[in-house]
């Protein structure tokens, strides 16, 4: 499609460039005869696309809403020459927050992928989680071997979104979730305990200085997310013993008003995590207990020269968001709400739960008054889901955020449009942790993939929990509904393929150590012979597996972490040699016990009881793989 624009076209140019091969336009210096005349007018009020032949107006209030609207524009116009949109925004900024802690650190050109994507959404805003991947001047241990940003690549993104209209705000941490910057020797003066910073000591804040400078410095934004969340231990290490008991928030408030000031003192607004707030009055330790209210007397000493932001991924009733937000409101200002893309909790993403839990958060997010939100996508225990994997869920925060009650359908063709992917596509992947036993949606967020994939095939921790399932038909069925997918999604046929090849794995590995447990009980060694040419098969798959998500990986993400995922494939592989081997000793009588297949397999039920519904969960690789010490 050719076009000619005119009117308000300073400082678009750039970016309307940068989008010419994303939107499939190419756009003219000056009129011509054969282009489409779209007209620019930069005013207050909604956005608005209309056509009309070959004329054509896109009013938008600021450059954000321009590409959104540029975006528009050429959608309709593929559907017909006579048109008129108006959306009126529903927040005044929509951001989305990538994890770049959890070993998968997106490189630049993946980053400008992402944003020339989030542009043509709607998104003006973006996180980067980095707790201590950004590069501190003369601190070499900080982030060293993680893949950490330099200056320059964070200042080569930021240009490249603001051209397109988005703010990159620093996201970072000065009390806990530290483990990582935290293990060198360099910060044993800096140490509560192992991941939390030793709160009251002058060295701990002249060093939060350094990273809040190092955060900020590449980067427009006078913004800054200063964390603060789940400081759980918080005075329980060092600072114990140093000082014996004080209570969390006695430790916690001398503690943000130094780092406050710290910020303050560069010129920066920052916003915190709000939880701990509700935690350190919660019997249970708990964010979301409604039966916990603040007493006025906190209240009264919390800062109000900082934004809260109120997370929550976990809830899919719109009353509770209301609820919560509104004891938020009782803190002094209007909170940023920050919900879930859930890419955290397996290999794959959990759909159901985004939808269900993002429809009703954001719902009351309007109701109550919330200006801006942000769509966390965490990459928890090394990153095993692309972060490329969550657009569908980006979609449905960009639509929320310009539509009152954005339908299905409509996320869908913007996504076809946005993306050029294909949303049943996307939430079919789902289905991967949706197997017979767990609920539609799966709404507990149980997630067989992970387990199944690292657990043992001698030791499953988990063969108990699938023990009265039947999986190979669910794999087989997705592992060919998937593979049009590969074709189907442009820019991701990697991830598709790993998806494929994870199925065809699944199917194969789900329960072989329930079918070598039952065999060796029978004495039947005809039937373990015929198990370990199962095992040549499943070597052979799991070797493609690791093959296709390293191209993945590598695609998206910087080296540093991948080493990671093959330790985790290399221990599948080698005990996958090694069980056949057992296998054949016993068949061949070199042993005369297989000891690891006589002890009774028990239900995994780490944090999830036996109950309807679910067939278990665990978040952690080294929980899965093995009940010993790694």
């Amino acid at each position: 499609m050719k076009m000619c624009v005119t009117g308000d076209v300073e400082g678009l140019l750039p970016g309307i460039s940068a989008l010419e091969d994303t939107l499939g336009v190419s756009v003219l210096p000056g009129p011509s005869a054969d282009a489409l005349h779209v007209r620019l007018q930069q005013r207050e009020g909604p956005l608005e696309v209309s056509r009309s032949g070959s004329e054509g107006v896109i009013g938008y209030a600021c450059r954000a809403h321009f590409f959104r609207g540029l975006g528009l524009f050429v959608q309709l116009s593929r559907e017909g020459e006579v048109f008129t949109r108006t959306e009126q925004p529903q927040f005044d900024w929509c951001g989305a927050m990538f994890d770049a802690s959890r070993n998968g650190v997106l490189h630049l050109d993946s980053l400008q992928r992402l944003l020339r994507t989030m542009a043509v959404m709607g998104f003006n805003g973006l996180m980067l989680y980095t707790e201590d991947t950004y590069t501190v001047e003369d601190a070499p241990y900080f982030g060293y071997m993680r893949g950490r940003y330099s200056h320059e690549e964070l200042r080569a993104a930021d240009d490249y979104a603001d051209m397109l209209g988005i703010e990159i705000v620093p996201c970072i941490q000065t009390l806990a979730h530290l483990g990582a910057a935290l293990q060198w020797d360099y910060a044993a003066e800096l140490r509560d305990t192992d991941s939390i910073l030793l709160a009251g000591k002058e060295e701990t804040y002249r060093w939060i200085e350094r990273m809040i400078r190092a955060a900020s410095a590449p980067l427009r934004s006078r913004r800054i997310h200063i964390g603060m969340d789940e400081a759980h231990e918080l005075g329980r290490g060092r600072y114990l013993d140093e000082n014996g008991h004080v209570p969390r928030f006695e430790i916690m408030k001398p503690h943000l008003r130094k780092v406050l000031d710290i910020a303050e003192a560069q010129g920066l607004s920052p916003m915190i995590w709000s939880d701990m707030f509700f935690r350190i009055v919660s019997p249970d330790d708990t964010y979301y207990n409604l039966e916990n209210e603040i007493p006025d007397s906190i209240i009264a000493e919390m800062p109000k020269d900082t934004q809260y932001v109120y997370w929550d991924y976990y809830h899919d009733d719109t009353e509770t968001y209301r609820e919560l937000l509104r004891r938020h409101k009782r803190f002094g200002s209007t909170p940023m709400f920050a919900g879930g893309v859930w890419t955290w909790s397996s290999v794959t993403p959990n759909y159901g739960v985004t939808f269900a839990n993002t429809n009703a958060a954001l719902e009351g997010c309007k109701q109550e008054g919330v200006r801006e939100v942000l769509a966390t996508l965490w990459g928890n225990d090394g990153q095993e889901t692309s972060h490329f994997a969550g657009l569908l869920g980006l979609q449905l925060y960009a639509e929320h955020s310009f539509v009152a009650a954005p339908t299905e359908e409509w996320v869908a063709q913007r996504f076809a449009f946005c993306t050029g992917g294909v949303a049943d596509d996307y939430r079919r992947l789902g289905l991967i942790d949706e197997v017979p036993g767990v609920a539609p949606g799966n709404p507990i967020a149980s997630n067989p993939a992970k387990f199944l994939l690292w657990q043992d095939v001698l030791l499953g921790l988990f063969d108990r929990n699938v023990a009265d399932v039947e999986l190979t038909e669910h794999y087989a069925r997705l592992e060919k509904e998937l593979r049009p997918a590969i074709s189907a999604n442009p820019g991701q046929e990697a991830m598709f393929a790993y998806y494929v090849q994870l199925c065809g794995t699944l199917k194969l590995k789900w329960d072989f150590g329930l079918k070598a447990q039952q065999l060796y009980a029978q004495g039947d060694k005809d039937g373990l012979t015929g198990l370990t040419r199962v095992l040549d098969e499943l070597h052979e798959r799991v070797t493609g597996l690791r093959k296709v998500h390293k191209v993945l990986w590598f695609a998206n993400c910087k080296p540093q972490g991948w080493e990671v995922l093959d330790i985790r494939y290399g221990g599948v592989l080698t005990r996958i040699s090694t069980a056949r081997e057992r296998l054949m000793d016993y068949v061949r009588g070199v042993v005369e016990r297989l000891e690891e297949l006589e002890e009774e397999r028990l239900r995994f039920d780490w944090r999830t009881p036996a109950r309807e519904g679910t067939l278990g969960r665990c978040y952690h690789y080294q929980r899965i793989a093995t009940a010993n010490l790694i």
